[in-house]
């Protein structure tokens, strides 16, 4: 018969914390603190293997009773009392405990197997016999509400009634003959919520708060729980059965909860809470106000010294914070939990770092202890956590970061707003080029309509800004100046906040907490870069956001998209004066306009990075994305032309019309964009170039070190490739001999279209780098459109588990990472000279960066502000593998 219950008492154990998967966080720890001689109340754990076979069959293994009533026995022997007795019973707990914490998640039952005769066993036993009642009161409510599945309202008024009644405000302040009527009003909620009566049958009653416990791993909130944590639904939950304490036998009793350091900050101090004269719902639930652990120390000198010295010896045992819960009954200490404390970014990386230099742990085992994905909490403002919020509407967290400001509907609001002094959240439907004087100088930005890659969100990360986009339950009127969201309206210069990290659009103007990069961070990530051999770059298109991701730890730009500087306000018309030319020599015309500006651009982000290889892309998106929106330039002219307006004005306006008609595709992110414009119209990709290679000129006469590397996007085929290549090394050749310099520079491509990595061997041939643009490359390979399938259905192709993970957050390695080990493994065969890497968001996601390092790319990049997750990430992939 196969092992299924594992009894634990001080000094004898089954266990130990090696058999977590088996016996659950909980159990594991029980069974080691046990065998460290640590007071513990006796019990057992019925393991994880039990729940697994039964949510499987439907029923328990055989033999399982036996062992229950085998370690019920043994109970009885080490505390001389007998469960089910109506003289000296012997009363349990049961709880939950999976291999990982899940805090609050599932269900826990106390007092088990006291009845009406047993309640006044123990009242015989004891010198304070109101505990014994208040312990019978609370096994029906808790018993109750989770065996039974009672509404705890139908409890919870009752007993307020009572206090009502008895014009008292704590539980505590009720009488014994309070409780002997609340205890009968109880059992005639079960009988009438129930049909039957409560259970006098102690095994009666154990059982069936054990399948409940079981039951509760599939109840809403802990697949819930799960589904956000990525927890694996099969791992089932253990059953802990252990043998009460009581905190609730007066005044020499009590109960609480602690962290052996702040879980806030990571100070080292006992941290936590706890009340006298109590059980330990009533100090997670609310009920009573606790007190600070601190004041334990005044009130129980010696037991506090006891709990000090055990919490302490746990945290050296596990070397980490341990989270631990402790009951004293008549001044006796007893520890009923511990366990990995859960704790803020902040916290984390401070007691990683301090735990090194006590000796505790090394700089590998600091850099793993930490969650690289909470690390981007410390990067951006925060919403302050003990701040009240009113959650107006929810869209997709483009951005994180919090911000609060007043509302403004156009970009010149907001630069008029903001010299007057006010912090300004840009509104808009959705942004556009024309938007970006407004966007630098707004705190957030939020839209109605967009995604993930929406003009919003790219440029908001690549400022640093919070941004939601996508947020289709605001309905924005940009003439009115005005949006309303569940009929309430907001006008320009009302206050809101917007939380970019969670999405959340907040009314009102909410506190938030700026984010410090603490002395402990830096050390930290130094660690880390001593191990981790993948590169680490930032996508960054000015100097400014070059300066910041150097700052940040950045070793070169990744991409920097050229596009993104069109949208300046000073270039813009000549952008569009470029695209409306009607003749090759306009055209060129309006480029030689473009070409001086570029040129600085390139000089300042190059000398920003001097030293470090800054990839540039050329012009990628279709040009009709440069020239205003069809729709809004279509209701001027009718406007113009209602009112009789200018001839010449309604004139110039059709002629930009029908040019943006000529431009519009059905599907523009498979069209004329990228590569293609480079070959169709060679003159922009030729400006582009040279301005490159004339900024790489003037600093390396100035003494500047530059490794420009340029990128050809969206190339699907090596000939592509090849046509274009042959321009840019014949320009770098022009200008080096013109300018009488020598500078070394690559050409590269971005593979974002599954025939362009399927084909990589050919490319890599003619190519001195690929950039993997995995944004792109999910769109391509799932035959999704961001913005359409982030808005419209793939919140539920995740609620239903179709996916696991959003594929434009974390990258699809079943799927588009295939694509991306396929097209480095046949680039790196056909030139093993060729640098790989990843340029979309998908660089800044822990789990994305292991896979890439796993599968040999040698960098990857991401906006500034996420490089440093991308530092810990990657070095944590190495770690992993030794």
């Amino acid at each position: 018969m196969q092992k299924c219950v594992y009894f634990f008492a001080k000094d004898e154990a089954d266990g130990s914390s090696k058999m977590r998967n088996l016996l659950g966080g909980k159990g594991a720890d029980l069974a080691e603190m046990a065998n460290l001689g640590i007071r513990v109340p006796p019990g057992f754990t019925i393991s994880t293997e039990v729940c697994t076979y039964y949510n499987e069959k439907g029923e328990y293994p055989a033999g399982l009773d036996g062992q229950i009533k085998e370690n019920l026995k043994k109970l009885e022997t080490a505390t001389g009392k007998k469960f089910g007795d109506a003289d000296n019973p012997l009363l349990v707990s049961v709880r939950s405990g999976a291999r990982v914490s899940m805090p609050g998640m599932m269900d826990t039952v106390l007092n088990l197997g006291l009845t009406d005769k047993s309640v006044e066993g123990i009242v015989r036993r004891v010198t304070n016999p109101r505990f014994a009642f208040d312990s019978y009161r609370r096994l029906l409510q808790m018993f109750g509400n989770v065996v039974l599945k009672i509404p705890g309202e139908k409890f919870e008024e009752t007993i307020d009634r009572k206090k009502e009644e008895k014009d008292v405000k704590d539980d505590i302040e009720l009488t014994i003959d309070d409780l002997k009527q609340l205890i009968e009003e109880f059992k005639r909620i079960v009988k009438e919520e129930t049909g039957d009566d409560f259970p006098q049958d102690a095994v009666k009653q154990l059982a069936m708060a054990i399948e409940a416990v079981f039951n509760s791993w599939n109840n809403k909130r802990a697949i819930e729980y799960r589904r956000i944590h990525n927890i694996p639904n099969h791992w089932g939950t253990a059953v802990n059965v252990q043998v009460m304490v009581f905190g609730n036998m007066g005044s020499d009793s009590g109960t609480g909860v602690g962290f052996t350091r702040d879980p806030a900050t990571g100070e080292k101090k006992m941290y936590g809470e706890y009340l006298l004269n109590a059980q330990g719902e009533d100090v997670v639930a609310g009920i009573r106000t606790p007190r600070p652990i601190s004041r334990l120390k005044d009130e129980m000198p010696e037991v506090y010294e006891e709990l000090e010295g055990i919490t302490q010896r746990l945290e050296k045992h596990y070397r980490d914070i341990q989270d631990f819960e402790f009951t004293i009954e008549k001044g006796t200490l007893y520890i009923l939990q511990t366990r990995s404390g859960k704790r803020t970014a902040q916290a984390a990386v401070k007691v990683a770092h301090d735990m090194v230099k006590e000796g505790l742990i090394s700089k590998k085992k600091a850099i793993l202890r930490i969650d690289a994905a909470q690390i981007e909490k410390l990067l951006h403002p925060r919403i302050d956590p003990d701040a009240r919020v009113e959650v107006l509407a929810k869209g997709l967290p483009a951005s994180p970061g919090a911000a609060a400001g007043i509302v403004v509907f156009d970009a010149d609001s907001a630069v008029r707003f903001v010299n007057k002094g006010e912090k300004v959240i840009l509104v808009r439907r959705e942004t556009s080029p024309e938007d970006i004087h407004g966007m630098a100088v707004a705190q957030g930005i939020l839209t109605s309509r967009g995604g993930m890659t929406s003009h919003a969100a790219v440029v908001a990360r690549g400022m640093g800004k919070p941004c939601i986009a996508g947020c289709e339950a605001i309905k924005v009127d940009e003439a009115k100046a005005m949006f309303t969201v569940n009929g309430v309206v907001f006008k320009e210069g009302d206050y809101i906040t917007i939380d970019g990290s969670l999405g959340q659009v907040i009314k009102g103007q909410v506190s938030t907490i700026e984010p410090k990069l603490g002395e402990e961070f830096k050390e930290l990530l130094g660690w880390a870069d001593e191990v981790r051999v993948m590169g680490v770059r930032a996508n960054a298109d000015t100097p400014d956001d070059a300066r910041i991701a150097r700052e940040m730890g950045a070793e070169g730009i990744g991409l920097c998209r050229t596009e993104h500087m069109f949208f300046g306000e000073e270039r813009l018309p000549y952008v569009q004066r470029m695209i409306l030319s009607e003749s090759d020599d306009k055209r060129r015309k309006a480029l030689e306009k473009l070409e001086p500006i570029q040129k600085e651009d390139f000089k300042g982000i190059l000398k920003e990075m001097q030293g470090l290889p800054v990839i540039i892309r050329l012009l990628d998106p279709p040009l009709h994305e440069f020239l205003p929106n069809h729709d809004e330039l279509l209701v001027e002219i009718t406007k113009l032309k209602v009112q009789n307006g200018d001839e010449k004005e309604i004139e110039k306006k059709e002629k930009l019309l029908r040019r943006i008609e000529d431009l519009r595709e059905t599907n523009p992110m498979l069209g004329h964009r990228g590569c293609r414009l480079g070959i169709t119209f060679p003159e922009i990709y030729h400006m582009q170039v040279r301005a490159i290679f004339e900024a790489a000129a003037e600093l390396t006469r100035e003494g500047v070190n530059v490794l420009p590397e340029v990128m050809i996007p969206l190339v699907m085929e090596d000939k592509e490739f090849s046509l274009l290549k042959e321009d840019v090394v014949g320009i770098a050749k022009e200008v080096m001999e013109k300018e009488g310099v020598d500078f070394k520079y690559k050409v590269g491509t971005m593979i974002e279209l599954p025939r362009a990595a399927l084909c990589a061997d050919k490319i890599a041939k003619v190519a001195d780098f690929f950039s993997f643009g995995t944004n792109d490359l999910t769109q391509t390979t799932f035959g999704f459109s961001r913005d359409d399938a982030e808005g419209k259905f793939l919140h539920v192709y995740l609620e239903k588990k179709i996916l696991r993970d959003d594929p434009f957050q974390v990258l699809d390695q079943e799927g588009v990472g295939q694509l991306v080990a396929m097209g480095t493994e046949r680039g790196k065969k056909a030139n093993p000279n060729l640098e790989v890497g990843i340029c979309g968001e998908h660089g800044g996601e822990p789990s994305s960066v292991k896979f890439c390092y796993y599968n040999g790319l040698d960098y990857v990049s991401c906006s500034p502000y996420r490089v440093p997750i991308a530092r810990i990430a990657a070095a944590q992939a190495k770690l992993e593998q030794e």
